[in-house]
C-alpha cells in the first residue's frame, strides 16, 4: 500500500503514511491543506484551503449576474422610450422619469454587488497565491502582496494581476502520480481576463458616450451601448466563475501530491528547467 501523501512509497507508520513524508510534513491543522510549508523572507507559508473562499466568490458573482440582468433591462427600456422619442412620439416623454428611476436602481444593485464581490475575490486571490507560494516558488515572478496591490496601480491594473494569476496557475498544475508534470490549458485563465480588461475598458467608454448624450437619437445609441457593456459583464463574471472553481479545483489535487520533484518541473522560457 502506497503512502496517501507522496503515492511513491509504502506506508510506515500510523495514518497511511511514509517515514519520509511523516517526518517533512506533519498531519494538517484544521484549515490546513498537506504540503510542505515553504520559507520566505515574509516567514512561513502554510497551504490554507481556498475553499471557502472560492464558494463566497462564486456566491458573489451570481449576485453580480443578477444585478446586471436588471441593468440590462433598464437600459432596453430607457433605449426604448428615447426611440419612440426620436420618431416624435411626445407622450413618451412622460416615461422618461420612470426610466431613469429603474436605470439609477439598477446601478446601485450592481454597485452594492460589485463591491463585496470584488473584496472577497481579492482575498481569495491572495489565499491562492500564498499556496502557489507552498507549491512551488520558483514560479512566481511576483511578490505575494502584488495579489493585492496590484488591483490598485493606475494602469498597471490592466497586466499585473494577471502576471500573478499566471505564476499561481502554472505552480498549482497538477503532477501525475509518479512526479511527471502535467500540462495545464490556460484557457480559463486567459478568457477570463480578455473578458474583464475588454469589460473594464467598453464599460468606461459606454458611460462616457451615455453621459454626453443630448439629443434623443444620441440617448438611443449611447444607452444600446451601455446595454452591451452589461451583457459583457456578465460573460466576465461566467468566465471568472469558470475560473475561480478551476483553479481552486487544482489547488486541492496539487496538495494531495506533495512537493515538486525538482527534475520534473517544467522548463522555463529557452527551454530551461528552473
Amino acid at each position: 500500500m502506497l503512502c496517501t501523501t507522496c503515492r511513491t512509497r509504502p506506508v510506515a507508520v500510523a495514518g497511511g503514511r511514509c517515514t519520509t513524508c511523516a517526518a517533512l510534513r506533519p498531519s494538517p491543522r484544521d484549515g490546513l491543506m498537506t504540503a510542505t510549508p515553504a520559507p520566505t523572507q515574509e516567514g512561513l507559508h502554510l497551504l490554507r484551503s481556498p475553499e471557502g473562499l472560492a464558494k463566497a466568490v462564486v456566491a458573489l458573482l451570481v449576485a453580480v449576474i443578477v444585478a446586471d440582468v436588471s441593468a440590462v433591462a433598464a437600459g432596453l427600456n430607457t433605449r426604448g422610450v428615447f426611440a419612440d422619442i426620436a420618431g416624435g412620439d411626445l407622450e413618451a416623454f412622460g416615461l422618461t422619469t420612470r426610466a431613469d428611476l429603474l436605470n439609477q436602481r439598477a446601478y446601485s444593485l450592481q454597485l452594492l454587488t460589485l463591491l463585496p464581490a470584488a473584496v472577497v475575490f481579492i482575498l481569495w486571490f491572495r489565499r491562492v497565491r500564498l499556496n502557489a507560494e507552498v507549491f512551488d516558488a520558483s514560479q512566481q515572478t511576483m511578490k505575494p502582496g502584488w495579489a493585492v496591490g496590484g488591483w490598485f496601480v493606475p494602469v498597471g491594473n490592466f497586466w499585473l494581476p494577471r502576471r500573478v494569476a499566471g505564476g499561481i496557475w502554472t505552480a498549482s498544475a497538477q503532477t501525475n502520480t509518479d512526479g511527471s508534470w502535467r500540462t495545464v490549458s490556460h484557457a480559463p485563465l486567459n478568457l477570463w481576463w480578455a473578458a474583464w480588461v475588454l469589460d473594464l475598458l467598453f464599460g468606461r467608454y459606454a458611460s462616457r458616450k451615455y453621459e454626453r448624450a443630448e439629443l434623443p437619437q444620441e440617448v438611443v445609441d449611447a444607452a444600446g451601448l451601455v446595454v452591451a457593456s452589461d451583457v459583457l459583464d456578465i460573460v466576465a463574471a461566467v468566465l471568472a466563475i469558470l475560473f475561480v472553481r478551476r483553479l481552486t479545483a487544482m489547488q486541492g489535487e496539487r496538495a494531495t501530491l506533495g512537493a515538486y520533484p525538482l527534475s520534473t518541473r517544467p522548463a522555463g522560457p529557452g527551454g530551461h528547467h528552473r
